[in-house]
C-alpha cells in the first residue's frame, strides 16, 4: 500500500460560502457523472447547494482551496450533515458530497479536507463518521479504507418519491 500524499502547502481548507455555489455545483455536477453515470437537473442541485450554504442546520460543506484561502479557486469540497443515533446517545457526522477536481487527486486534498472535519467533529462531540459510497465505484472505497473507514454491515435503501 502506498502512503498518503502529503497535502500541498499552497492548500487551506475553510467553510464552504456563498460564493462557492457555482463552484459546489459544478463539482456536484462532475462527482454524479463520474461516479453513477447520472446527470443532475441544474436547478434542483443549485436550489439545494443553495438551501445549505445559508442554513447550517442542513449541514455544511468544507472547501479545499489553492493559494489565497479567501480568493484562490476551489479544488476539493466535503458536505458534512448530521444523524442522531439513540443507539449511542450521539450525533454521526456523514461525508456527502466528496469530490476533488481532477488535477488536483493524489495531492492530498482530501486527507486535508477529512482531517479538518474530524478536528470539526471532535469539537463539536461527534461519535464518528459515516458515509455512502457506489458499490462498483473501488478507487473511492480504497481511498475510505485507507483512511480508517471500514464497511458498517448496512446496506443503503432509499424510497422516491415519497
Amino acid at each position: 500500500m502506498t502512503a498518503a500524499a502529503e497535502p500541498s502547502p499552497e492548500l487551506s481548507i475553510r467553510a464552504g460560502r456563498l460564493d462557492d455555489l457555482a463552484r459546489i455545483v459544478d463539482f456536484n455536477h462532475r462527482l454524479a457523472q463520474e461516479s453513477e453515470g447520472k446527470a443532475l437537473d441544474h436547478a434542483t442541485l443549485t436550489a439545494g447547494v443553495d438551501a445549505l450554504l445559508r442554513d447550517p442546520r442542513l449541514g455544511r460543506y468544507f472547501v479545499a482551496v489553492a493559494g489565497d484561502p479567501a480568493h484562490g479557486p476551489v479544488v476539493g469540497q466535503l458536505m458534512v450533515t448530521s444523524e442522531w443515533s439513540d443507539w449511542r446517545n450521539g450525533l454521526f457526522w456523514w461525508l456527502q458530497s466528496v469530490y476533488v477536481d481532477a488535477a488536483w487527486r493524489g495531492k492530498g486534498v482530501f486527507q486535508l479536507l477529512l482531517h479538518r472535519v474530524i478536528a470539526h467533529g471532535r469539537d463539536a462531540g461527534a461519535i464518528g463518521l459515516r458515509l455512502y459510497v457506489e458499490s462498483h465505484n473501488t478507487r473511492a472505497q480504497a481511498t475510505y479504507r485507507k483512511n480508517g473507514f471500514v464497511d458498517a454491515g448496512y446496506q443503503v435503501l432509499e424510497r422516491l418519491p415519497l
